[in-house]
């Protein structure tokens, strides 16, 4: 029986690890839970599970962390303010599934340094994806990582065509259904660049064999190509509950977690290579993730002023990259990566995007 803490329970990635714990109520055991500020909600879940331990915001969510004996932390929180959580998880020796990629990307080596082997086990379904893959051969054996992407609402659009789209467009993501920054990551492709960074941190995967490539029908989740020629998929349905039941699981899987694919009915599967020129995201995080340090740090907090500034109309679309490359360029990293260096660079690269994006 595993003890198990959910932060950010009230999220698409909390309510779904909250039904695979009701459905499988013989394998874990909820000792805690954490939500952002929906404290009616929190309560209604302690209530149905019989939980004791709650607690509202990232600060109390990382001492709830260190306080209640768990096996695994299921850390989905959104945004930066997850580093806290996740570095508590580490540092308490809890397997850490984690679902809050800005945690691990803005950290770093500050999380890495912490993690013992397999102590983080991904929830994002193309890292869930590559963690399955890679079971299939010895570490040395691995030539490269293939990261699949939807592609977004806009694929197949020109830089000129993207110009024109609207904050109404951009929310319309083709697979899920997600809030507002991380569904407009989707269409600027940025969530693929932040991923293609936690793929080298969790993986380390040098970033020049590391691939993206466009998916539409996101039923391949990921792949990893070994020096032999051979390449190995994951495929399911586009949805998370598979990855979200290996993060609380892992090795172990659960059995009926989702419907599989059905292989009786006629489907056509399409893949084609980034345009790089109407989607930059993904090389400009390439960039930051080898310069590493703040530069993450400063990328993922730059976009999230960036997106506020399209949604209130003050950007076209297309200003939501530009705006990151020029907050990046502007950037003078500290020699060392802290947690005081970091908080300085995330405060430094919201101002100067902010003072950007009002000129």
């Amino acid at each position: 029986m595993r003890k198990v803490v959910v932060l950010g329970s009230s999220g698409s990635i909390g309510t779904q690890a909250l039904d695979v714990i009701r459905r499988n109520s013989d394998r874990f055991t909820l000792v805690g839970l954490a939500t952002g500020s929906n404290a009616a909600v929190l309560a209604e879940q302690a209530a149905e599970f019989g939980v004791e331990h709650t607690a509202l915001g990232a600060d109390e969510a990382a001492q709830l962390v260190r306080d209640v004996d768990a096996d695994v932390v299921l850390n989905g929180i959104t945004g930066s303010v997850g580093l806290g959580p996740t570095i508590a998880a580490l540092e308490a020796g809890r397997t850490l599934a984690l679902a809050n990629k800005e945690s691990l990307i803005v950290g770093g080596t500050l999380v890495t340094s912490l993690a013992r082997e397999g102590q983080i086990v991904p929830v994002d379904s193309e890292h869930s994806a590559i963690a399955q893959a890679l079971r299939s051969g010895r570490t040395s054996e691995v030539r490269r990582l293939v990261v699949t992407a939807s592609g977004g609402p806009f694929r197949g659009l020109s830089r000129d065509e993207l110009e024109r789209v609207t904050p109404a467009q951009a929310l319309k993501h083709p697979n899920f259904s997600m809030g507002r920054v991380i569904t407009t990551n989707s269409a600027t492709l940025v969530n693929k660049g932040l991923e293609v960074i936690e793929a080298h941190l969790l993986f380390d995967v040098p970033f020049g064999r590391i691939e993206v490539v466009v998916h539409p029908q996101q039923l391949i989740h990921s792949m990893v190509e070994f020096h032999d020629g051979s390449t190995i998929a994951q495929a399911g349905p586009p949805r998370m509950l598979v990855p979200i039941a290996l993060g609380l699981s892992w090795p172990d899987r659960l059995e009926d977690v989702d419907a599989p694919i059905d292989w009786t009915a006629a489907q056509s599967w399409e893949f084609a290579p980034l345009d790089d020129d109407a989607f930059p995201a993904v090389s400009l995080a390439r960039q930051v993730g080898e310069a590493a340090r703040t530069f993450p740090a400063v990328y993922n907090a730059a976009n999230e002023q960036a997106v506020d500034a399209f949604h209130e109309g003050r950007i076209p679309f297309t200003g939501i990259v530009d705006a990151i490359a020029r907050v990046v360029d502007a950037h003078e990293a500290p020699a060392e990566l802290t947690l005081e260096t970091l908080a300085e660079a995330e405060l430094w690269a919201r101002r100067t995007a902010d003072e950007l994006l009002a000129r």
